[in-house]
C-alpha cells in the first residue's frame, strides 16, 4: 500500500528555504523530542550530536519530482547548497555595507570605537547564558541592546558548543540546568517575548528545544514564529514549521503531546530525522501519521492482523497506529517502497533497508510473510558476502513480482461458481462504499491541502509584512546613521577650519614674537654699546683726574723729601758733633 505525504508538495518551496538553516545542527535530545507524556532523563542528552535535524516530513515516498528523477541527488543536498549560497551572499552584503559606512569616518573615530567595543566585551558585567535563562526579560533585553553585537554572537557560539555535546558530561549537566531553569519560569508570555531582543529570543528558543539551527545568524524565521515555537504553537522542525496541532488533528497523540507535529515526528518518540523514501518510517493509511519502524517494533505495534481497509483479506503483518487505532498492512507497503525508491538508495543504505524488512517480518505467521522473511535473510547473507546492492534490490523486486504471479495463478485456479444476487449486491455495495471512502479521503486531503496552502499564504503574508517592517526599520536606521555621519563630517570640517584659523593666528604671533625679539636684541646691543661708551668715558675722566692729582702731589712730595733729607742731614751732623765732644 502506497503511503504519500501531500504535505510535501505544498510546503517544499518553503521548506527549502527554512530547512536549509537546520542542516548543520544536531537533533534534539530525546527528552526534548518527546512531548509532555514521557519523562526526561539526563542520559537522553547523550545522543545530542549523533542525530541530524529532519526535513518537513518523510517526503513523498513514491512520488518523485522530475528533477529528482533525472538527478537522484537528495533534496537535503540541494538545500545545503542553497544555504551555502545564501550565507555567502549575506556575508558579502554585510561586508560591503560595513565597508561603505566605515570608509566615511575618520581613522581616529574608528580607533576610538574599536577600543570602546573591546572594553565592553571584556567588561565584568557581560551577560551569561544563566542570566538569559533566569533573568527578567525586559532587563536582559535592555542589557543586550546596550552591549555590542559581539557579545550576543559569543553567547550563541557558547550555546552551540554546549548543544554539540563535545564537552562531555559537564556541558550536558550545564544544558540540563539551564533548560530546567527556563522551563520552570512563569513570567514568560508571548507579550513579554515580543518585546525581547531577537538574539535573546533565539537563545531562549534554542535552550528550550535543544536545536542549534535557531542560533544561526541567517535563518529566515520571524520573531513571531520563534515565539510560537517557544510556546509549542508551531513545529520546532525548521523545515516544517506547521501550525500545531497539524491539520487541527484531535487524535490522542496530537491533543496530549505538547509540541508534537504529525507531519514530521514519530508518534512514539516524537523525534524527527533526515530519513526519507525508506522502510525505516511507517505511515498510517488512515490518519497519515508517521512512526519510526524501530519504535513500532519495540513497543509491539507491528503484529499479525488484518488491515482496517481490507476486512475480507487474509491475515498478515500489520502496523497498529497509536494515533487513530487503525491497522495498515506491511507487505504491500514494503513492495511499493522497493519498487519506487530503491533506485535512489546508496550502497550503504540497502543493507539497512533489507535488515529493516527482516526485523518487521520476524514474527510473521502467514505464508507470504515467511517467504519474505526467508528472502530477506538470504539477501542479508549475500550483502555480507559483498554482492552489489543493486543486484539485491533487483532480486527483491523480482520476489514481489513472483508473489503477484502466484496470486494470479491462485485466482485462475479457483472453481468458477455462480454468484448469488444477494452476494453480488453486497459486493457492489462494498465497491461503492470503498469508492465513496476513497472520494471522501481525496476530498479531505484536498481540503487539508487547501487549508495548508492558505495557512502557508497567511504565514508568507505575515513574513512579508514583518520583512517590510524590518526593511523600514533598517532604512530609518540607515538614514539615522547617514545623518550622524554627515553631522560628524560637518563637525570634523568645522574643527579643521578652526584648527587652520588657530594655526594662522599662531603663525602670526610667532612672526610678531620674532620681530619683537629682533628689536629687543638690537636695542640691547645699542644700549650695551652706549653703556660701554659712557663707562669708558667715565673711566677716562677718572684716570685724568687721578693723573692731575698725582701731578699736583709731586711738588709737595719733593718738598717733603727735601725736608726729610735736610732733617736727616741735621740729625747726622748733630750726632757727629756729639760724638766729637
Amino acid at each position: 500500500m502506497k503511503r504519500t505525504k501531500s504535505f510535501v508538495e505544498q510546503q517544499e518551496s518553503a521548506a527549502a528555504g527554512a530547512g536549509a538553516a537546520s542542516l548543520s545542527t544536531g537533533a534534539l535530545p530525546s527528552f526534548q523530542q518527546s512531548g509532555g507524556g514521557r519523562a526526561s532523563t539526563p542520559l537522553d542528552l547523550m545522543n545530542l550530536s549523533q542525530r541530524p535535524l529532519t526535513l518537513s516530513s518523510r517526503d513523498n515516498v513514491h512520488r518523485k519530482d522530475p528533477a529528482d528523477a533525472a538527478n537522484p541527488i537528495s533534496r537535503e543536498a540541494r538545500i545545503s547548497e542553497q544555504l551555502s549560497e545564501q550565507e555567502g551572499k549575506q556575508r558579502r552584503h554585510g561586508h560591503d555595507v560595513n565597508g561603505c559606512e566605515v570608509s566615511n569616518i575618520k581613522e581616529e573615530k574608528v580607533s576610538l570605537s574599536e577600543q570602546t567595543v573591546i572594553h565592553c566585551v571584556g567588561s565584568p558585567d557581560k551577560l551569561t547564558l544563566k542570566e538569559i535563562a533566569c533573568g527578567p526579560t525586559d532587563v536582559i533585553t535592555e542589557r543586550m541592546l546596550a552591549q555590542p553585537h559581539e557579545v550576543s554572537e559569543e553567547l550563541k557560539s557558547e550555546l552551540r558548543e554546549i548543544l554539540n555535546g563535545a564537552g562531555g558530561i559537564t556541558q550536558r549537566e550545564e544544558f540540563i540546568n539551564l533548560q530546567s531553569n527556563l522551563v520552570n519560569r512563569r513570567d514568560l508570555s508571548p507579550e513579554t517575548l515580543a518585546k525581547a531582543d531577537r538574539n535573546q529570543l533565539q537563545i531562549l528558543v534554542a535552550l528550550k528545544t535543544g536545536i542549534q539551527a535557531f542560533l544561526l545568524p541567517n535563518i529566515s524565521v520571524t520573531q513571531s514564529i520563534l515565539i510560537e515555537v517557544f510556546f509549542h504553537k508551531r513545529c520546532r522542525n525548521m523545515a516544517c514549521q506547521n501550525q500545531l496541532p497539524g491539520d487541527d488533528c484531535t487524535c490522542e497523540v496530537c491533543s496530549t503531546r505538547s509540541g508534537f507535529c504529525n507531519a514530521c515526528m514519530c508518534t512514539i518518540c516524537s523525534k524527527f530525522d533526515f530519513d526519507v523514501n525508506t522502510c525505516r518510517w511507517i505511515g498510517c493509511d488512515g490518519c497519515s501519521h508517521w512512526t519510526h519502524t524501530d519504535c513500532a517494533i519495540r513497543v509491539g505495534q507491528v503484529t499479525m492482523g488484518v488491515s482496517s481497509k481490507g476486512p475480507g483479506s487474509s491475515p498478515g503483518m500489520v502496523f497498529n497506529c497509536r494515533a487513530c487505532k487503525q491497522t495498515s498492512e506491511l507487505l504491500g507497503w514494503v513492495k511499493d517502497v522497493f519498487n519506487d525508491c530503491a533506485a535512489y538508495w546508496e550502497a550503504g543504505a540497502i543493507m539497512k533497508e533489507v535488515d529493516c524488512v527482516h526485523r518487521i517480518f520476524l514474527g510473521s505467521e502467514d505464508a507470504k510473510g515467511k517467504k519474505l522473511l526467508r528472502k530477506s535473510e538470504e539477501l542479508l547473507e549475500k550483502l555480507k558476502n559483498g554482492v552489489d546492492g543493486r543486484i539485491i534490490c533487483g532480486e527483491m523486486q523480482r520476489f514481489f513480482q513472483d508473489l503477484e504471479a502466484e496470486d494470479l495463478q491462485e485466482c485462475k485456479g479457483e472453481d468458477v461458481r455462480i454468484v448469488e444476487p444477494q452476494d453480488a449486491c453486497s459486493r457492489i455495495a462494498e465497491v461503492v462504499q470503498e469508492a465513496l471512502a476513497k472520494m471522501e479521503k481525496v476530498a479531505t486531503e484536498r481540503a487539508r491541502a487547501l487549508k495548508r496552502a492558505r495557512a502557508a499564504l497567511e504565514t508568507s503574508s505575515k513574513e512579508l509584512e514583518d520583512k517590510k517592517r524590518e526593511l523600514q526599520g533598517l532604512q530609518l536606521e540607515r538614514q539615522r546613521k547617514k545623518q550622524e555621519i554627515e553631522e560628524l563630517e560637518i563637525i570634523v570640517k568645522l574643527k579643521l577650519d578652526e584648527s587652520e584659523m588657530f594655526q594662522a593666528r599662531a603663525d602670526e604671533a610667532r612672526s610678531d614674537a620674532e620681530k619683537l625679539q629682533r628689536l629687543v636684541v638690537d636695542k640691547s646691543e645699542k644700549a650695551e654699546k652706549e653703556y660701554t661708551d659712557r663707562y669708558l668715558q667715565l673711566r677716562l675722566k677718572e684716570a685724568e683726574a687721578q693723573h692731575r692729582a698725582l701731578f699736583e702731589k709731586i711738588p709737595k712730595i719733593q718738598e717733603l723729601l727735601k725736608r726729610a733729607s735736610s732733617q736727616k742731614e741735621f740729625s747726622d751732623m748733630k750726632e757727629t758733633s756729639g760724638s766729637g765732644l
